[in-house]
């Protein structure tokens, strides 16, 4: 039997699946102030920062605040996938290549053997991780839906307002959304429909890197509903958090 108003189709389930991550996230938003944006809960985080006052040696932004950027690498969680791109016939020079990494690099977690060690991760910041989303999807929609063209790096000026950085996300958000809700089955299943030029869109069904953006934004967007429950929590005695939410300390 038919459940009335629901998507059953590829489409329709990976639309819907984006509009309540969506509506789950801006919820968690609300409020976000701008000391929170940019709190550093432990030294040596990753963040936003003036131009001249990064701590990581590939930041980038075209304008006056820069996004903390490492060394490229490829995080344990992706060796799986690094194996599945060998396994499917792409050479090492060319995964290395979609990396950014050495040949080495990728010869040695494909020869590896036994579980991986856990990453050693930087912890970032409200604002590196709205900012890594929103250089994301700024980079996807210009390079599947936009012209094709322009650096994804140069494409969005990060800022220190919490309050701008939310609304200028929410409205490229809302494009992204429109532009994926008028696909064809045929676009979805196009090996190259998206151009990207960071990662393997290029060389996947559109379908695929749909599902891959709709992930990286779920994921994000918990760790900064974390990052906000941690917020809280600094000005909470213990036993105030109630329901998945800190409560305010009392005078």
């Amino acid at each position: 039997m038919e459940t009335p108003h629901v998507r059953t189709d590829r489409l329709g389930l990976l639309i819907d699946q984006f509009d309540r991550a969506r509506e789950m996230a801006q919820v968690r938003l609300t409020g976000l102030t701008d000391e929170e944006y940019l709190w550093e809960p432990v030294p040596g985080c990753w963040s936003i920062r003036r131009r001249g006052e990064a701590a990581t040696p590939r930041a980038f932004g075209p304008g006056a605040w820069v996004l903390d950027l490492g060394a490229p690498e490829i995080p344990a969680n992706e060796y799986d996938e690094v194996a599945r791109q060998a396994a499917d016939g792409m050479t090492v020079a060319k995964i290395a290549d979609d990396w950014s990494v050495s040949v080495e690099r990728v010869e040695e977690i494909l020869n590896r053997t036994g579980p991986p060690e856990p990453d050693q991760v930087p912890v970032t910041t409200i604002a590196w991780r709205l900012g890594h989303l929103h250089f994301g999807f700024a980079g996807q929609w210009e390079w599947t839906f936009g012209e094709r063209r322009q650096e994804p790096r140069t494409l969005v000026y990060f800022e220190p307002s919490a309050t701008l950085a939310l609304e200028r996300f929410w409205a490229l958000m809302d494009r992204w959304r429109d532009s994926v809700a008028a696909l064809t089955d045929e676009q979805l299943d196009t090996v190259g429909f998206s151009q990207y030029p960071y990662g393997s869109d290029p060389d996947d069904p559109f379908v695929d890197v749909l599902w891959g953006s709709t992930l990286e934004f779920i994921h994000h967007m918990a760790e900064i509903a974390l990052l906000r429950d941690l917020w809280q929590a600094r000005f909470s005695s213990p036993g105030q958090i109630r329901g998945g939410h800190a409560q305010p300390a009392s005078d």
